[in-house]
């Protein structure tokens, strides 16, 4: 509420618009009287002609067994804060995390032994959700912002669940920091400091990854035709141990957009360079919105890679595998209708302007049916998801989600029923296409 106060008011003396930005959780039994407030608030300053409007939305969260409450309402509100500021026809979010927040994540990470990454903490300035994310207030103390409520008479709540010791954030807070700002009085400012100083540490490293993990790493074509990248582990064993982890790390988010455990990239680290041929079954659980991860790891000939088995049950019966075709070569070099070997049906291919795969990327491409852990991003800025997930959230009928895929330079280009992946989108000016799917009659 201060930071919205404090940007109302210099837009209503320098000029622009505000939008406030509310998320009502469900999970509380107050938030319909929060959301009010904001409301009635809001409607106060555009009345005395501050440049101020509310948007808000209510998510119907449903945390399950073992999901982190937290994480889960953390993902989304982001992604809700991303939708409404993209529908107000705003890029930047303002977000009101204050040094304190810094102070306390950067020790929350540490308890929870997190690297470079986790111990940077949070970030003045953050692209995510097609999004721009800035902390303005990071490095100002909790006490200037009360201070500032109370010499403006700013209204606010006190979130009751702020008291609540099963959430390790207010365990620090209510148990731990006073015991530590009176130990050590700068405590604050000492390991906002330090997070910092990992900020830097965390530029320098993902250069560095951005340069070396290419050198490293090799497209391949997987046993069920995935072209995953394959770390080449001649190459990596030739760095010393701590460059080999991080490399180790980054190859492995990469692959599945996962970070790995701490304990299996030192198992990794160990086993790997033996250079014995075998197998590592790795299974990870849900995280908020990331959905679980199962597969396998494995070491062959010197290349290791990610096979992902998560949806290898029960959504796999397509018309093309179960008919037992294969993946075939196809070159498309202009629009119009393209029939496609016995079994697969046919495309159509049509010039667009805007959110099509440049055509020229079809002129070597190939197709292939689903062999399970394709992901696909519907838009830029939104995240790429399992074939599964985005068939049930975009409503796609079973016989639809049946079609062959379309690969082109190792990237999942086309989906039935789904369209175009936002990572193949052309640039503008470049000649593009959309392509659509019709299934043979026998199908």
């Amino acid at each position: 509420m201060a930071l919205l106060h404090a940007t109302a008011r210099m837009a209503a003396q320098e000029g622009g618009e505000v939008v406030a930005l509310h998320v009502h959780h469900g999970l509380s039994a107050q938030a319909d009287a929060w959301l009010a407030l904001v409301q009635a608030q809001c409607e106060r300053w555009s009345a005395q002609g501050w440049p101020v409007r509310l948007l808000w939305r209510h998510l119907a969260l449903a945390p399950e067994a073992g999901d982190s409450v937290e994480a889960v309402a953390r993902e989304g509100r982001y992604e809700a804060l991303a939708e409404m500021a993209q529908k107000a026809g705003c890029n930047t979010v303002l977000l009101a995390h204050h040094r304190r927040d810094q102070a306390e994540t950067f020790v929350l990470q540490a308890l929870r032994g997190a690297g470079v990454a986790g111990l940077a903490a949070m970030a003045p300035v953050t692209e995510r959700h097609g999004m721009t994310w800035l902390r303005p207030w990071l490095n100002q103390p909790r006490e200037h912002i009360e201070a500032y409520v109370a010499q403006h008479a700013v209204p606010y709540v006190d979130d009751d669940s702020n008291t609540d010791g099963r959430f390790a954030r207010n365990r620090l807070r209510l148990d731990v920091w006073p015991a530590l700002q009176q130990a050590f009085g700068d405590a604050e400012q000492v390991l906002a400091q330090a997070a910092a100083h990992q900020a830097d540490l965390l530029a320098c490293l993902n250069d560095w990854l951005s340069e070396r993990l290419p050198a490293v790493t090799r497209v391949i074509d997987g046993p069920d035709g995935l072209a995953p990248q394959a770390l080449l582990v001649s190459d990596w064993s030739a760095w010393a141990d701590g460059p080999r982890r991080e490399l180790l790390r980054a190859w492995f988010k990469q692959a599945t957009g996962r970070t790995m455990p701490a304990s299996w990239v030192q198992r990794l680290h160990r086993e790997v360079l033996d250079g014995a041929s075998r197998r590592w079954p790795l299974a990870l659980p849900a995280q908020g919105r990331l959905e679980r991860l199962d597969g396998e790891l494995v070491l062959y000939r010197g290349l290791l890679t990610w096979l992902d088995r998560s949806n290898a049950a029960g959504d796999l019966t397509t018309a093309a595998s179960a008919a037992g075709l294969q993946s075939v070569r196809l070159r498309i070099d202009q629009p119009g209708r393209v029939a496609l070997p016995a079994g697969w049906g046919e495309l159509m291919v049509q010039p667009v302007a805007r959110e099509g795969v440049p055509l020229a990327w079809l002129q070597d491409c190939e197709l292939a049916p689903r062999q399970g852990g394709e992901r696909f991003q519907m838009a830029q800025g939104r995240p790429a998801r399992s074939l599964k997930k985005q068939f049930q959230m975009q409503g796609v009928p079973a016989w639809a989600r049946e079609g062959p895929l379309v690969w082109a330079n190792g990237q999942l280009v086309f989906v039935p029923g789904l369209g175009v992946d936002a990572r193949a989108w052309a640039e503008p000016g470049q000649a593009q296409v959309q392509i659509s799917w019709t299934p043979s009659a026998h199908s």
